[in-house]
């Protein structure tokens, strides 16, 4: 078995998350070390039920590899923490072990900005959120967002429209493209023009869980997050709040609705889509270093 097979084989176990993962190679050494142990030792671990060890006893090591075969007959990738990670995820505590990758991620992908905001778009919402990202293209930037319909999708395109690259990040398993009419989009992010990828089991349907554990990896991926248009509560203001706790920056348009002003209000840097401020926000981003302080001064126009 390789030993990427073991990999997979915790990170979809249920009952494991990424923080769990990380005890429990660091208590036995490897993902294959783990299924070696027996179930009293795992029992030894903390958040690790007898239930979750014996469907660890239990798995099927041949068919996770079979798995990865007819992955890889479809042209998707698995990575895993050992592999060419995507280097601004790694620095999370909680960065998925694993991730099904269709595309291919580059390392210049760490210079990269993410762009959300609801799925009811109004057109000015939309109109924003792709000059937006078409302006980041143009200026070296990858575009990271979650392939939902309104702001996602006119994200992404806006993103090859200028020429540059997008990174689509699922709240499903990497062969359910959610929305169905989105497919053709993502078959143009991952055939040159960036990824897509999921930390989710390959047939795993859409659910409102997925769809906000995902929104940690589209502020991960990224320096900062702008969110152009969303209402108070919402997946967009989920993954603001991620970024924050991640230290990455946020922007919030303004004019975007309760959401941006609120986030406005507080720490979030405001831009004017009419006279985006374009050499500020790009410094602001260049600047931008993990572990930096959060500025949590009066929001600025940018």
């Amino acid at each position: 078995m390789t030993d990427k097979a073991y990999w997979v084989a915790l990170a979809t176990t249920t009952g494991i998350g990424p923080r769990t993962f990380a005890t429990l190679v660091e208590r036995f050494g490897s993902p294959r070390a783990v299924f070696e142990a027996s179930e009293e030792e795992l029992c030894e671990v903390p958040r690790v039920t007898a239930e979750i060890a014996a469907q660890l006893r239990e798995m099927n090591i041949d068919q996770i590899e079979s798995e990865l075969y007819a992955l890889s007959e479809e042209n998707i990738a698995v990575l895993t923490l050992d592999d060419n990670y995507p280097s601004n995820l790694r620095l999370l505590p909680d960065a998925p072990p694993v991730l099904f990758v269709r595309g291919a991620p580059r390392d210049d992908d760490a210079r990269a900005v993410a762009i959300v905001g609801t799925r009811e778009a109004s057109e000015w919402g939309k109109r924003v959120a792709a000059q937006l990202a078409r302006g980041f293209a143009e200026r070296g930037f990858t575009v990271v967002s979650g392939l939902a319909r309104g702001i996602d999708t006119a994200a992404h395109s806006g993103a090859l429209d200028g020429g540059g690259r997008t990174l689509a990040v699922l709240g499903s398993g990497i062969r359910v493209i959610h929305p169905k009419e989105n497919a053709s989009l993502a078959d143009a992010i991952a055939n040159g023009r960036g990824a897509v990828l999921s930390e989710f089991q390959p047939n795993l349907p859409p659910s409102g869980p997925a769809l906000m554990r995902r929104d940690r990896v589209i502020s991960g991926l990224a320096r900062g997050v702008i969110v152009v248009e969303a209402v108070r509560e919402s997946g967009s203001m989920d993954t603001a709040s991620r970024a924050r706790k991640q230290g990455r920056l946020v922007f919030a348009v303004q004019g975007g609705g309760a959401g941006t002003e609120e986030l406005i209000r507080t720490d979030a840097r405001a831009i004017d889509a009419d006279a985006v401020e374009w050499d500020a926000i790009v410094r602001a981003l260049d600047a931008w270093r993990a572990g930096a302080p959060r500025d949590t001064r009066q929001a600025r126009l940018l």
